[in-house]
């Protein structure tokens, strides 16, 4: 590669797929991000592998596995207990970037530091859960990132605050602006004091349209203010007149206007991307960390394999490097890290490090036939935690899926998707035949990574024809 491209991610908490406009599934109004999808690739099979924050953003930047990158759980006062938290010194994306002479910075939510008892006083202390969630980290904790303009976790999107490179724990910026509009400030003034001599990677951590919902401007609300319930949630796998589609409803009139919020500041960071003189060019590859249910199978939030929860946005844009169009290959949190890396010609030569590269096929990809290989799957991981024992595992391919979830006291259960004849998880089969190969890839998934998941033997024991499957 003659000339590295420089790198910006964008990531937006629980900004489900069906959220992108282009898609024609939500009622959205997103037409900065529809137009990035145009002119950039947009990857319709991109999935969350543990659909809650922490997690999956440890496997975004590691390509760690989470027993092996420590963050099995979201993270906070209670999991830090049980050692949760991003080990030291593990290579990332961005540490890997900067070892080659970019220039990295970091901006938004982090919530990978396990708080310690100093964040209470000087974080948002407990939260009425009992935890604590906010976390200050420090500088040696930054894991390549040099630019730090961030905070652990905390949901103030009216009026956030953060920690910037060289602040101590007390030292807090206070700000009295929507989150993702001063972070995208933030962000284009960084990008205005870089010159074009060495390339550079920065990660902008976008809250909304996470939760509170009510904390969005009023100007994003009113294309959704008068929409009905059965507009709003359109998916057939919501129960309409139910308390719970009762409680969705008033959510995504909220939700959908911070999903337009987050639109218009992606739009303003692609005017700055494009202001930029010089020939380097810029890959921005616009993402979240999982999806929410909004009434969908009776559920509001996620830590579940459907769908609305797995399902990711993925918009690389980066033309003249990147070809337009759609492409199916299956992207999971594990595969992002390398990917990245592959997308600036460096290799994720770390054996930890276990995700597959997916840069050659976007790099390549011109149709929405290419990469769609249905023999690959997304990995599903759910850890049992003090409060909810309950664990899973599950594979998901472009056509198909199998979730296996063992709960300590009444056992396995398994639920098999076909998602081309039933995309909305309506109707699911166990006992069919697909499910069984599926599940006996599962299973060789789980052997060849020495998983311990305590549902092993139980799976084995529900498809031992499956597991016998040699492929």
């Amino acid at each position: 590669m003659a000339m590295r491209p420089n790198i910006l991610v964008v990531m937006a908490d629980q900004f489900r797929a069906s959220a992108l406009g282009v898609l024609g599934e939500d009622p959205v109004h997103t037409p900065n991000l529809d137009r990035l999808a145009r002119e950039g690739c947009l990857a319709t099979q991109a999935v969350s592998s543990y659909p809650v924050c922490s997690p999956h953003r440890a496997m975004f930047l590691t390509g760690m596995r989470p027993e092996v990158n420590g963050v099995t759980l979201n993270v906070h006062s209670e999991s830090a207990l049980d050692g949760v938290g991003l080990r030291d010194g593990l290579p990332t994306w961005a540490s890997l970037l900067r070892d080659r002479g970019y220039r990295t910075g970091y901006i938004g939510k982090w919530h990978l530091e396990p708080p310690v008892a100093e964040d209470e006083l000087h974080g948002e202390g407990r939260r009425d859960d009992g935890k604590v969630w906010d976390a200050w980290s420090p500088p040696a904790r930054r894991f390549g990132f040099d630019f730090w303009y961030s905070y652990g976790a905390t949901d103030r999107h009216l009026a956030p605050h953060y920690w910037t490179t060289d602040a101590e724990r007390h030292e807090r910026v206070e700000v009295d602006r929507w989150s993702a509009e001063h972070e995208t400030d933030v962000a284009i003034a960084y990008l205005a004091d870089l010159d074009d001599a060495a390339p550079f990677a920065l990660m902008v951590s976008l809250n909304p349209p996470h939760q509170p919902f009510d904390q969005v401007p009023d100007r994003y609300r009113a294309p959704y203010a008068d929409l009905d319930e059965r507009t709003l949630l359109n998916r057939p796998n919501v129960a309409h007149g139910t308390p719970v589609a009762e409680e969705a409803a008033a959510i995504a009139r909220d939700y959908f206007a911070a999903v337009t919020g987050v639109d218009e500041q992606v739009g303003r960071l692609a005017e700055a991307v494009a202001r930029r003189e010089g020939s380097r060019p810029t890959v921005t590859l616009f993402t979240s960390d999982h999806g929410m249910q909004l009434g969908s199978h009776g559920l509001l939030y996620k830590n579940v394999a459907y769908e609305e929860s797995v399902r990711l946005p993925l918009i690389v844009h980066a033309p003249g490097m990147v070809p337009a169009g759609e492409t199916g290959l299956i992207i999971d949190s594990l595969d992002f890290a390398p990917t990245i890396l592959g997308l600036a010609g460096i290799p994720a030569d770390d054996p930890r490090m276990v995700g597959r590269d997916r840069s050659a096929v976007l790099l390549e990809a011109e149709s929405s036939a290419a990469g769609a290989d249905d023999s690959e799957a997304a990995l599903y991981l759910r850890h049992a935690s003090r409060a909810d024992p309950a664990s899973g595992r599950g594979l998901r391919t472009r056509t198909a899926k199998v979730i296996a979830t063992w709960h300590p006291e009444t056992g396995l259960d398994v639920q098999f998707f076909d998602l081309v004849s039933d995309p909305f998880e309506l109707d699911s089969r166990p006992s069919c035949a697909d499910a069984a190969a599926l599940a006996g890839e599962l299973l060789r998934v789980l052997d060849a990574t020495d998983d311990p998941w305590a549902g092993r033997s139980a799976l084995t024991a529900a498809y031992p024809a499956g597991a016998r499957v040699t492929g």
